[in-house]
């Protein structure tokens, strides 16, 4: 387990924020089993906020039921893999091409600086800075299209991206990522205020992000499935 103990207050909403978080960070494999108790233990609190929180990340398909003690993070196949980056081409570039026309100066200077972070953690082998970074990055720029439901919309795909995240940085082998050259293209979109050709990068980049996923996906088949 990888969270911190949460903070007093309401324990259920904390307790889901800190379980969605692990998820997003890549804290959990694909098919993992997440015993109710275990988490509560880690989060400090008792198992009753964290049943509730893992049973709203059931109802968002960020978990799966699979007993009154435990969860399981969905499984991972090629077409589970498919229908989440089909989906996250569709919103994050609509994100993106939106946000090309807000974009200000002082926002460029603040999607060069994270994309600088996370080009060093990549380098640096750092996969959980390079997951952060990248993170930070994507959510700066589909926040400039200033519609919260569309973003809200896109964290929750990223609930499910987080364990594939997991598998590719430790499992695929792979060359050096190739989307810092996408980030750079859509940097390059957004300071032009060109909306099509910002959809364009990040639709490359969720594209290139998988070239060598695919093949590791079609040669394990069903073993990444909660047993």
């Amino acid at each position: 387990m990888r969270m911190q103990p949460i903070e007093p207050g309401n324990l259920s909403a904390r307790s889901y924020v800190a379980v969605r978080e692990a998820l997003i960070a890549g804290s959990f494999k694909p098919g993992q089993r997440l015993v109710m108790q275990d988490l509560a233990d880690e989060l400090g609190t008792s198992i009753t906020p964290v049943r509730e929180a893992c049973l709203r990340l059931v109802s968002e398909q960020g978990l799966e039921l699979r007993s009154g003690r435990f969860v399981c993070v969905p499984g991972l196949s090629l077409s589970r893999y498919l229908e989440i980056r089909t989906i996250r081409i569709a919103l994050e570039g609509l994100a993106a091409e939106l946000g090309a026309t807000h974009a200000t100066a002082e926002d460029i200077a603040r999607l060069t600086e994270a994309h600088a972070r996370f080009d060093a953690a990549e380098r640096a082998r750092d996969v959980k800075a390079a997951l952060q970074h990248n993170r930070d990055f994507h959510f700066a720029v589909y926040r400039l299209s200033g519609m919260e439901m569309l973003v809200g919309q896109i964290e929750s795909l990223w609930v499910s991206m987080g364990p594939i995240l997991n598998v590719f940085y430790n499992e695929v082998e792979h060359e050096d990522y190739a989307g810092a050259d996408e980030h750079l293209a859509l940097i390059a979109a957004l300071r032009a205020h060109d909306g099509p050709a910002a959809r364009a990068a990040i639709e490359r980049d969720i594209i290139r992000g998988g070239e060598s996923l695919i093949p590791y996906l079609e040669k394990v088949g069903q073993s990444l499935t909660p047993a």
